[in-house]
């Protein structure tokens, strides 16, 4: 779900070229020229008995039902939009997976809050789910970003970090999560790591890792080198205003191609091109008009060809003809 204000991960207009610009000339000429025309086209858990549970490495029930998100994934700040009914609108748009934003940290550090406000269970569109699971959808939890401070940095204790996750996935019955770890603090990182690390030992957990394009393979790196396993890396990516120079997207498809070579060797995989599958992209627009109806095509013939996990939108609201192409991807 897009919005008509900045959201997470949006630069400004100026920084946004800038950082395009740089990364194009830093990794040299486009090698690829992208095509023009489209590929074919638990109920929830109380929260009180949940934070009594300790943390640990033995089994555990699985949350929910393990589906992975595909296609597009549509972008929802909670915070923002809290009358939002997520089945109602998969229904009108056809989307099936939600990335829904944002928790983070209560005044004592180690307290998961919707926002900074709410408990894990008491988000009004977190608490629709059970519904959309129901009707084969259903939604990643993102951790960090806006509206307050990130967990990982100020929960000191990586068990105590893990019992915070838990607490917000068990919340709503989440079996998938979203990490906004784009500060880069070592320590941070390296907690986050930990945290994550003991989940996985506990139960199936999706770790989706939502990160600037420019800014993903030192984080990816030191995350692996803790023991913890990103499933998918989540590309925020600034698309350049139409007034920018000649070959927009074509420098989005070279950085893109840089990524995945970045996080073929951070995540230590044997086979490279394994690397594409685990590469999602989210748009980010400053200004409605950002994307065209034919930057969308290329965008999701992009996403068809190198087999990525998913697309989505953040920022700018762009024409309903526009979300309705990156919608049907098909990847």
């Amino acid at each position: 779900m897009s919005e008509h204000r900045r959201a997470p991960g949006t630069l400004p207009r100026s920084v946004s070229i800038l950082s395009a610009l740089a990364l194009a000339a830093a990794t040299g000429t486009a090698v690829w020229l992208l095509p023009t025309t489209a590929a074919p086209e638990r109920e929830p858990v109380d929260s009180a008995r949940a934070g009594r549970q300790p943390v640990a490495v033995t089994a555990t029930p699985t949350p929910s039902r393990r589906r992975d998100p595909t296609t597009f994934v549509s972008y929802v700040n909670t915070a923002r939009t809290p009358e939002l009914n997520l089945p109602d609108d998969a229904q009108r748009t056809g989307v099936r997976w939600y990335l829904l934003g944002h928790i983070v940290a209560a005044p004592d550090g180690c307290t998961p809050k919707w926002s900074g406000q709410l408990d894990p269970a008491g988000n009004p569109v977190a608490n629709r789910l059970t519904r959309l699971r129901s009707e084969g959808g259903d939604a990643l939890l993102a951790f960090g970003g806006p509206g307050g401070r990130d967990l990982a940095s100020t929960c000191r204790k990586p068990l105590q970090l893990a019992q915070a996750y838990r607490n917000a996935l068990d919340g709503v019955g989440a079996a998938h999560a979203d990490f906004e770890a784009d500060d880069g603090d070592p320590a941070t990182t390296a907690r986050r790591a930990r945290a994550i690390r003991l989940l996985q030992q506990q139960r199936p957990l999706h770790v989706t890792f939502s990160l600037p394009l420019d800014k993903a393979a030192a984080v990816l790196k030191a995350t692996h080198d803790a023991g913890a396993v990103v499933d998918t890396v989540n590309l925020l990516a600034p698309i350049e205003p139409q007034t920018a120079p000649a070959g927009r997207m074509q420098r989005l498809a070279q950085a893109l191609r840089t990524a995945q070579r970045q996080i073929a060797v951070s995540q230590r995989l044997t086979d490279p091109a394994s690397a594409w599958r685990r590469m999602a992209v989210t748009a980010v627009l400053v200004a409605p008009g950002d994307m065209s109806r034919l930057d969308a095509r290329k965008l999701t013939t992009f996403a068809a060809r190198h087999g990525l996990a998913w697309l989505s939108l953040r920022g700018a609201v762009p024409a309903s003809t526009v979300t309705g192409i990156l919608r049907r991807t098909r990847s």
